[in-house]
């Protein structure tokens, strides 16, 4: 630990985290710029298949700016350019500035998959011709047969071929039809202003510094690096180098043991009007603030996880649960479905942290924001459990 150490109470520490993840005046915001302010504040939205309520992107999207529109993030990946589809710790859409920084990870991806490259360079070189003379297609337009059988494979290699010249920089995604991937190649996607010079180690590991105090305020070693493979002695150089250059501080957070946090000056200002937070929001279990498990405990003493994945038997609150922060504090768990069919948003129960802390002013924001977000699924009505009974 270099320099002196701010101290930080868990309030505060809670307060700034919330802060810069929901920015503060986002019922003003309205447009597609806006929009891209927010992806760029944050630094990437997850993608995910689940549709159960919604897309985890739209989600996470629509909780920040409840202005949000799909067609707003179309219009930034095709139209503008400004934002593009590629891989954080996760499948993700970024903000195209960013753009230099995945060119790291796509080296190393093509040196990791060498040996399957070479294994595969008839199908690969097929792939990358065919869209290379044809334009933008999906995997649904590659037919292999085999011709052992004169069958058709049930995993198609040219999908095997699309995802490897992704990945490593040939191909990006153009855009999405009907969540579908539509590929093209990277000359044709990228906008003119594109920045592609190859980052340096240290300029990347600067860049995910920056990038994850913007987006979280406090942070530690352990988060900013979340998932990520990296040289942990140059990463500490990049960062004893930031601290004594003092575009970086150390803190101490209560609560948190010997844990060491990094923030900037700019993020400890936000205390100077540092108010009581009464929002309440329905956040996707892939959303920013919750999809770090440990630092989520750490921060709000909020034991979660995303039950789509376990057993059924082994299930407690659902296969699709999330979670509900109002104010600083997580306050139950909601799990639902989005019935399309017949535009029903269907609550199949909410689990409570703390009910007797309830009362009617809570319950009337949970009904609200429930209305709202149910709309935003596609839903025209809210059916099933609400909430518990003499909430006063």
């Amino acid at each position: 630990m270099n320099g002196n150490t701010e101290k930080l109470s868990s309030s505060d520490s809670r307060f700034i985290f919330i802060q810069s993840q929901f920015l503060p005046d986002n019922k003003s915001f309205k447009d597609k710029n806006h929009l891209l302010g927010i992806i760029d504040r944050i630094g990437y939205v997850q993608i995910d298949t689940i549709s159960v309520v919604e897309r985890s992107h739209h989600h996470i999207l629509w909780s920040r700016m409840p202005a949000y529109r799909k067609i707003m993030l179309d219009e930034l990946i095709g139209n503008d350019k400004t934002v593009f589809e590629y891989w954080s710790h996760a499948a993700a859409y970024l903000p195209m500035k960013d753009f230099r920084f995945s060119l790291i990870r796509k080296n190393n991806f093509s040196k990791k998959h060498k040996t399957w490259g070479n294994a595969n360079k008839k199908i690969i070189k097929y792939v990358y011709d065919r869209i290379k003379n044809e334009g933008e297609l999906q995997s649904k337009d590659f037919i292999d047969k085999d011709s052992r059988t004169g069958g058709w494979w049930n995993w198609k290699p040219s999908k095997d071929a699309l995802d490897f010249l992704f990945h490593k920089g040939d191909l990006m995604i153009a855009k999405r039809k009907g969540f579908q991937k539509v590929y093209d190649l990277t000359e044709k996607v990228l906008p003119a202003n594109a920045i592609t010079a190859y980052p340096t180690e240290k300029e990347f590991y600067a860049h995910l510094i920056d990038r994850s105090v913007r987006a979280n305020g406090p942070v530690t070693e352990r988060e900013i690096t979340y998932l990520i493979k990296y040289n942990r002695k140059l990463f500490s150089k990049t960062l004893n180098e930031m601290i004594e250059d003092g575009k970086i501080l150390n803190v101490c957070i209560e609560g948190t043991g010997n844990e060491v946090y990094y923030i900037t000056n700019e993020k400890l200002g936000l205390l100077k009007n540092k108010k009581e937070l009464s929002e309440i929001h329905i956040l996707s279990p892939f959303d920013n603030l919750v999809i770090q498990r440990r630092r989520l405990n750490n921060f709000f003493t909020f034991d979660y996880t995303i039950e789509c994945y376990v057993p059924e038997a082994k299930r407690k609150f659902g296969y699709f649960c999330m979670p509900i922060l109002h104010g600083d504090r997580f306050i139950g768990r909601i799990d639902a479905k989005a019935s399309r069919e017949d535009k029903t948003f269907i609550i199949k129960k909410i689990f409570w942290e703390d009910e007797s802390a309830l009362n009617n002013k809570i319950i009337k924001k949970l009904e609200k924001k429930l209305t709202d977000y149910a709309l935003f699924t596609g839903c025209e009505r809210v059916e099933g459990i609400y909430f518990p009974g003499g909430a006063d």
